[in-house]
């Protein structure tokens, strides 16, 4: 029997693969793209129809070799690239690369085992052409886009900064949330909750919070009001007039999309979106459990469907049967709804089959593959249970013109959430209330008046920026990550305490950009582009066509922006510091990593340093100022003036005040 080629893009995924297919297979990877843009230059052919220059990418030739001195021994190739767009565009490049006189077949599955593979196997297709331009025209409009834009900001800004299509509405997200944080003014307000109990009935105290005045919501605005009103409920008789008992079902989540697990993930595990993905990525590909070799442990991690297949949705009810009982699987297998965009092909995140506990392949995990595993374990699994039942009683008590309102929620059976618990912010807390009668009265015991007030809205964090990337259509499940992976190492966003900050850089890049590009930077063009590289996918658009009514008009901005972009570059502001090479004064200059101090005097002198953070070192004799660095890998950090003589850093400022020795900027 002749041998046939199988080309992965990892050595992982191809060492799982090999062991499934066995012998009669060679199984290898390419290591990702062979092919890609040039970096020296656009790369595009606008007049010929945005035809793409592509180049084989620095350091491939020898993987290349490989590929072709394999591929020269057998008659069939199968490429069995990720089953997306990217992987699409891959096996098209392999293809143009091998396959002139060579049978060709594109096979795709969404978990790595014996049964999806050897199916994959016997039903081979073809490369899908819709898809790969699809990928394609992403690749030309990110490019038109950066190759543009980022010249200008090396003009009017900063020699090395770069601006990104899909990235740069990201950092807007930020700055526009940043911008709403600083000008946020706080509105003050109270709330009363009484402490009442039955009459006559040790242990029966509960709380009822203040719903409503004269029929109204309550509007207390200030302590003065509310002591007032306080006074008036005190000499009033607390009556219950309706008590509302029901019983409420709460209905299990669907399994995970990408951007639902990137969410989970940092909410239960605190791992950043790009740690999802990777550790992810290793449990799809394949890790040795023990004599069982590489196995691949769940479905292909970049999806925005919530579609299980049958085989996976009867392997969970028998596995629910047998651990839970049959009160906790549903009559009929739960199905969800994907988002309108969602491609069906796809199937949710879930365990490959067949099914393997968590515990019973920990000691083969790290910790952090197992904990993400258990994750995807847990909602799975949940997700084919029956609902968690509550008994809810709603409880209306009347005071003078008051109404108070107490809710109390005992939760009867567990279903689902036997194996899944909820965020917080989603938990059915459970809450007992005495048993109430209507027209009862009720001891009071005490009323407490609260004051509160109104939050400035929450900087994002992976999982509230990854939330927003989604509902506002920009982006898809593969570029979640990268999104911010890319924006941080560009030094437009910081990540403090797991919550974004924009950069200065950020802020101003920003701020160029909506007025120079207002479409580019707008949140609902951004999402119509990725509506019509999905309508290309699904061949309802032509890519030409979509790349000409973008590029038009993005033409002229580009134009306009040459010259009217305002100059930040050319901006200088007079300091009080002195060169320590050369003696003369220094200035605040604008660069890649944000303002830095130069000298006046440059190019003739060229010494330069960061802008002190206001803040003294705290090593004691050092006499230094702390100032902001940032780590080879786009860390940030503070480090000390005098280094290299003091070498101290730390993650954050000390608690110190700067008043005295903030930098002295000259008026002008």
């Amino acid at each position: 029997m002749s041998k046939s080629l199988v080309i992965v893009e990892s050595p992982a995924k191809a060492s799982t693969i090999n062991k499934i297919l066995g012998k009669n297979f060679t199984v290898t990877s390419s290591m990702g793209h062979i092919m890609d843009l040039p970096k020296s230059k656009m790369g595009i052919d606008i007049k010929k129809g945005f035809t793409p220059e592509y180049i084989m990418i620095p350091g491939k030739k020898k993987i290349v070799d490989v590929l072709k001195k394999a591929a020269a021994d057998v008659d069939n190739i199968f490429l069995a690239t990720d089953p997306d767009r990217e992987g699409e565009a891959i096996s098209w490049h392999l293809a143009n690369l091998l396959g002139k006189k060579k049978k060709i077949h594109r096979i795709s599955f969404h978990e790595i085992t014996k049964v999806a593979i050897d199916a994959a196997i016997s039903k081979p297709g073809n490369i899908d052409m819709n898809m790969v331009d699809a990928q394609q025209a992403r690749r030309v409009l990110d490019r038109l886009v950066g190759y543009s834009i980022s010249p200008l900001l090396w003009r009017k800004v900063g020699r090395g900064l770069s601006a990104g299509r899909v990235q740069s509405v990201a950092v807007r997200l930020i700055v526009d949330r940043e911008n709403e944080i600083r000008v946020f003014i706080p509105d003050e307000y109270w709330d009363i909750e009484a402490e009442l109990k039955k009459k006559d009935v040790e242990n029966s105290r509960f709380t009822a919070k203040l719903d409503r005045i004269d029929d109204k919501k309550i509007d207390l605005k200030n302590k003065e009001d509310s002591v007032k009103l306080v006074t008036e409920l005190e000499k009033e008789k607390f009556l219950v007039t309706s008590v509302d008992k029901k019983e409420k079902k709460k209905y299990s989540q669907p399994p995970f999309t990408t951007s639902k697990l990137q969410q989970e993930a940092f909410y239960k595990l605190r791992f950043q979106a790009n740690k999802t993905m990777k550790v992810a990525q290793q449990l799809y590909e394949g890790l040795p459990i023990g004599d069982e070799g590489n196995v691949g442990l769940i479905t292909y991690m970049r999806t925005d469907s919530v579609k299980l297949s049958k085989e996976s949705q009867a392997f969970a009810r028998k596995y629910i049967l047998e651990k839970y009982g049959s009160e906790f699987v549903p009559s009929m297998p739960n199905v969800y709804k994907s988002k309108k965009s969602a491609q069906e092909a796809h199937e949710a995140i879930r365990p490959a089959l067949p099914l393997r506990e968590p515990d019973s392949i920990k000691e083969f995990l790290t910790p952090d593959q197992y904990k993400l595993y258990t994750l995807i374990w847990n909602r799975f699994i949940s997700s084919q249970m029956t609902p968690a039942v509550f008994n809810v009683v709603s409880v209306n008590i009347k005071a003078g013109r008051c109404i108070f309102k107490a809710n109390g929620s005992q939760k009867i059976f567990q279903g689902f959430s036997v194996v899944y618990q909820e965020n917080e912010e989603d938990k059915e807390e459970e809450k007992l209330l005495p048993s109430l009668e209507t027209g009862e009265v009720l001891d009071l015991l005490k009323l407490n008046p609260n004051q509160h007030f109104t939050k400035p809205p929450p900087r994002y964090s992976d999982a509230s920026l990854v939330k927003a990337l989604e509902e506002d259509g920009i982006g898809r499940p593969s570029t979640y990550a990268p999104i911010i992976q890319t924006i941080i190492a560009r030094n437009y966003v910081k990540r403090k305490e797991n919550y974004f900050h924009p950069s200065e850089l950020g802020i101003i890049v920003t701020d160029l950009l909506i007025k120079s590009f207002p479409r580019i930077l707008d949140m609902e063009f951004t999402a119509k582009m990725e509506e019509e590289l999905d309508e290309i996918e699904e061949g309802r658009e032509k890519s030409v066509e979509v790349l000409k009514r973008f590029y038009e008009p993005f033409e002229k901005d580009v134009e306009y922006a040459k010259v009217n972009m305002r100059k930040v570059k050319g901006e200088v502001v007079k300091t009080l510091e002195i060169c320590e090479k050369c003696g003369k004064p220094m200035v605040i200059k604008w660069g890649r990593l944000g303002r830095f101090l130069s000298c006046s005097d440059f190019p003739n002198c060229r010494f330069a340093k960061a802008i002190p953070t206001g803040v003294k070192c705290p090593e004691p004799d050092c006499g230094g100022m702390l100032v902001e660095r940032r780590s080879k890998r786009g860390r940030h950090f503070y480090g000390c003036s005098n280094y290299p003589k003091c070498h101290h850093i730390s993650r954050r400022l000390p608690s110190q005040s700067d008043e005295d020795t903030a930098l002295e900027v000259e008026d002008v």
